[in-house]
């Protein structure tokens, strides 16, 4: 039961004094040594009133909840999933490496439990369908299960006939499903929603659509940037969660949070980091400095797919290596060699036999790190094993964001310059290095993030690179994301991860292919 002493105070506020009573029919008025109050199961459906009556109450959930999985919940994942379940449309504004997505599903587990939603749609990056949302069901909830909608569009829709509690698409792939999926989810979670910030995009028009023909479902954006490059990129997404305080048109609002200074050219007003404040309601946000629980660094991982031209090098490059290994051609030492071989490949950039570089295409693994920057909202070293790599990402990250690069061919007083650069200064925003030049001693402080572009094959120069971000003077919890496109990447990043040895894993690999 929750007690609201002090009632009579806080009901003559109302409009009605006795607005809870008739709302809610099964509160009741007592008496409290003298004092009127007021008596309300703690239950969802009275908490969820209350809230809306503006009285501070908690969710049933911080008290009758198990928290599946194999973690134990952090404070702010605990609040940050109360707060969900009592907002059928929300905004989760926590930055990266805040475990977003754990707080999403345990609230959705919950609302599910109590028989308030049978099914769930959660629209995501490519790169994140398996490893981070499919993964995190299966592990962490006994009984539920998830299906990717992956794949072409006849396949997309057979999958989502399959009888789940939790289905998984990407973004653009909302599309292909939204008329077959018309009533049938009762709760829709975007995961880097700041994708929905344009409301002239097909994005954008599709899920608004959806929601307005299915008005009884529930709808969570997530995204720790929710403004990645004008106050104006709010907008859309306070109008998806029917916020009260934005303007009905996006005109409106851009006159309130910017002005034209040239007949095509906008800068945001002074006060617009408050309007966008409030206007991105109702909302909650958790920075990584105010997480204290969190451990020094969390790792994530996000899988990308290899491209045809990809798949059909990589593809002849294992079926060479079986034969070899049959032969027995394949021995400890050349190992390393041939492992180098298949990662050139899944990293976009081979080596040609005179030492030319031929580049793969590559895309989906480029977008994973361009995602990663732009959800960072910070500055982001990525690590990248191959020199012929690092140029190709160097071009292609250098078309969104200012690019600082060291490898073996940077001089040491043009290192030094680039490092303070990223230390002190607005650029570049993003540090493109060859791991074995990050030096021990090293302070990189400035970035959070650490992108592994590509596994490498020394656990020492592993640790060390991601010790750039972990000196004195560290201001947040870091966050490492590997993104991978094999087996062979998983396994050697988990490897590294754990510091065990990498020799032998391409053998074993190799085995296990020659014997299923």
């Amino acid at each position: 039961m929750l007690v609201l002493p002090n009632a009579r105070a806080l009901l003559l506020k109302l409009s009605n004094p006795y607005r809870v009573l008739e709302t809610l029919p099964t509160a009741k008025q007592v008496n409290i040594k003298g004092n009127e109050a007021v008596v309300v199961p703690l239950r969802l459906e009275e908490a969820t009133a209350l809230q809306a009556l503006g009285f501070d109450v908690p969710s049933p959930i911080l008290h009758f909840y198990g928290w599946q999985g194999r973690f134990k919940p952090y404070e702010h994942q605990k609040q940050t999933a109360s707060f969900l379940t009592l907002n059928k449309k929300a905004l989760v504004l926590n930055d990266i490496g805040t475990g977003k997505t754990q707080s999403a599903l345990w609230a959705a587990d919950y609302l599910i439990t109590e028989g308030k939603v049978k099914k769930v749609l959660i629209m995501s990056p490519l790169s994140t369908l398996k490893r981070v949302w499919d993964d995190a069901v299966f592990t962490n909830f006994v009984g539920r299960k998830s299906v990717v909608l992956h794949g072409s569009a006849e396949r997309r829709k057979k999958l989502l006939k399959t009888e789940a509690d939790f289905y998984i698409i990407n973004h653009d792939g909302f599309g292909i499903i939204a008329d077959e999926c018309h009533g049938m989810f009762d709760l829709i979670i975007v995961d880097e929603a700041a994708v929905l910030r344009n409301p002239s995009t097909r994005r954008f028009k599709e899920v608004r659509n959806w929601m307005a023909r299915n008005p009884d479902a529930r709808l969570w954006l997530m995204t720790g940037t929710p403004t990645p490059n004008e106050p104006t990129d709010a907008w859309a997404l306070a109008r998806l969660v029917d916020s009260p305080f934005i303007p009905k048109t996006y005109t409106a609002f851009r006159e309130q949070v910017m002005y034209k200074i040239r007949q095509y050219t906008w800068v945001p007003r002074p006060e617009s980091v408050e309007i966008v404040r409030h206007v991105l309601h109702p909302a909650i946000r958790y920075t990584r400095d105010e997480c204290f629980d969190l451990p020094d660094t969390v790792f994530q991982t996000r899988q990308v797919d290899l491209t045809p031209e990809q798949r059909k090098h990589y593809d002849k490059m294992v079926r060479h290596l079986i034969t070899e290994a049959d032969e027995g051609a394949i021995t400890a030492v050349n190992e390393a060699v041939k492992m180098q071989k298949l990662i050139q490949i899944a990293c976009g950039v081979a080596y040609g036999e005179d030492g030319q570089h031929i580049e793969l295409d590559c895309s989906p693994r480029v977008s994973a790190v361009k995602e990663v920057i732009e959800e960072a909202g910070g500055k982001v070293i990525v690590f990248v094993p191959l020199t012929g790599t690092l140029n190709m990402l160097e071009r292609e990250i250098g078309k969104h964001y200012t690019v600082g690069v060291v490898n073996g061919e940077v001089s040491s007083n043009k290192r030094n310059e680039i490092f303070q650069n990223f230390q002190n200064s607005p650029h570049p925003q993003v540090l493109i290095a060859h791991p074995a030049t990050m030096a021990h001693g090293l302070t990189l402080t400035a970035a959070s993030t650490i992108v592994w572009y590509g596994p490498i094959t020394s656990n020492e120069q592993y640790v060390q690179a991601n010790g750039r971000v972990e000196r004195i003077g560290k201001k947040h919890t870091s966050n490492v994301v590997h993104i991978e496109a094999t087996d062979l990447e998983y396994k050697m990043y988990h490897r590294l991860q754990s510091k065990q040895k990498l020799q032998g894993l391409l053998l074993e690999m190799i085995q296990q292919d020659t014997t299923r």
